[in-house]
Formats: C-alpha cells, sequence, structure tokens
C-alpha cells in the first residue's frame, strides 16, 4: 500500500485559502490511487505541503469531514472514510487526442443509434441539414462498473455512413470520425455547466431525480469549418473533476 499524497496547488489570494485547500485535498482523495493508504498526513505536514497555517488547514479538513469523506480521531489520526469514491480526472490539455484519451479505462455501451431530425437546441450547428445520425452510449467506470456518464452524439448522415456502432463501443467519437471515418478535425469547442439530472439521466447514471451532474457540450469542427458533431455528455457529479493546465510562455 502507497502513502497518500495529495496534489501541489497554486493558490489564488483572491480567494479563501482554507476553500482552496479542502477542495484540492478533495480532488486528490477522490482521484487518489487505488493502493493507496487510507491515513492522511498530519495536520501540520498538510499544512507545510500547501504552505499554509495549521488553523487554514484545520478549517479545510473540518469541510471535508462534514462532506463525509474523511474522519478524524484524537491520537490516531486522519483517514479517508473508504466509501469515499475514486473518480477519475478530466484533464484539458488542449490537444484532439487529451480528448480521445479522457475515456480511456471506461466500458462503453452502444445504446442506439438512428436517423432523426436535429434537435432544436442544435440547429444553429447544423444550418444546411434537416436530419442528423445520433448515437447514445452509456459509459461506467472500468474499475467498479458503475455508470460515470451518458452521451448523445449529432453526426452528419454522410458520415454517419462510414461508421460502425461496434467501434463506438472501443473508440471515442473523436477517434472513429478521425482515424476511421478519415475526417479532418481542425478544433473541438467544449462547455461544461452545472444541471441537474432530468428522468433518463437519474435512470441511467443511477443518481436521485435532480441531483446535480455536470453537462458536456463538445461541438467538432473540420478543416472547412463545418461542424461535423456535436456531442452531449452528462457526467455524475460525485464521478468527475476537471482540470485545467496553462502553460507559460
Amino acid at each position: 500500500m502507497t502513502a497518500f499524497a495529495p496534489d501541489s496547488l497554486v493558490l489564488n489570494r483572491k480567494l479563501p485559502l482554507w476553500y482552496q485547500v479542502s477542495q484540492s485535498l478533495r480532488a486528490s482523495i477522490l482521484g487518489r490511487a487505488p493502493d493507496a493508504s487510507l491515513r492522511l498526513p498530519t495536520e501540520e505536514q498538510l499544512a507545510a505541503h500547501y504552505g499554509v497555517s495549521v488553523l487554514t488547514m484545520r478549517q479545510a479538513l473540518k469541510e471535508l469531514e462534514e462532506e463525509g469523506l474523511i474522519s478524524r480521531h484524537r491520537r490516531r489520526g486522519t483517514f479517508i472514510e473508504p466509501g469515499a469514491r475514486r473518480s477519475t480526472p478530466r484533464r484539458l490539455l488542449g490537444s484532439i487526442d487529451a480528448i480521445v484519451a479522457q475515456q480511456s479505462g471506461e466500458r462503453t455501451t452502444v445504446l442506439g443509434h438512428g436517423t432523426e431530425p436535429v434537435p432544436g437546441e442544435l440547429a444553429e450547428y447544423f444550418p444546411d441539414t434537416t436530419e442528423v445520425v445520433a448515437y447514445r452510449r452509456l459509459r461506467r467506470d472500468g474499475e467498479s462498473g458503475e455508470p460515470s456518464n451518458w452521451a448523445e452524439n449529432a453526426v452528419l448522415p454522410e458520415l454517419a455512413a462510414s461508421i460502425d456502432p461496434a467501434d463506438l463501443e472501443r473508440w471515442p467519437m473523436t477517434k472513429v470520425l478521425r482515424d476511421v471515418v478519415g475526417v479532418r478535425i481542425s478544433r473541438i469547442t467544449d462547455t461544461v455547466e452545472a444541471r441537474l439530472a432530468d428522468p433518463e439521466t437519474a435512470a441511467l447514471l443511477q443518481v436521485p431525480l435532480l441531483s446535480p451532474i455536470l453537462h458536456y457540450t463538445g461541438v467538432t469542427y473540420d478543416r472547412e469549418g463545418r461542424v461535423v458533431d456535436v456531442a452531449r455528455i452528462r457526467y455524475r457529479g460525485d464521478r468527475f473533476s476537471f482540470t485545467v493546465t496553462v502553460e507559460a510562455q
């Protein structure tokens, strides 16, 4: 069993320090390695790691304790609750390969596919067509088998003709379009927002109705500037973390 190692954190002085530390530590707990120890470093060690006072660290730990992620025991130390779920972080690194790689390790089931009218909320992306081919997939965590997200893709019919649905159980749509269909992808515009689970999402992801989820929309463009695919993915809020890395120039 390996020792628990919290991620590093660059503090923003405009936000409460205890809040930033608690959120960083929360992400480390949920994204911990399978064989990581449940015992956390001491308050003093954690405070030194994050560069904050012990008082600030104590406040951050209190937040996590109230959330049920950790328990603190006098003279014994602080421990991660065994039921605290591990999640797989989604890292936005600015490349198509990163979009493909973020879904590795997930088990995918194609729920169905077929031609249908362009949904009203997607009409702006498909101004020159009245129909798209829709693909619906459910993804499960590769280790626990629990539902993690479900996806809907709206694809141009002329491209969908070259897609084998079986490939979508092995690879993300982005990889299929690029490497199988041969689409020359120029960019993907991502939007992530908080929403509440509708009846279909609640049933598929096994979460309570109206519980918080993260709704991702990815719009894929080819080299001619044409939208070739719009992906709408609903992630369970307790199975998702989002990391953005900004490189200094």
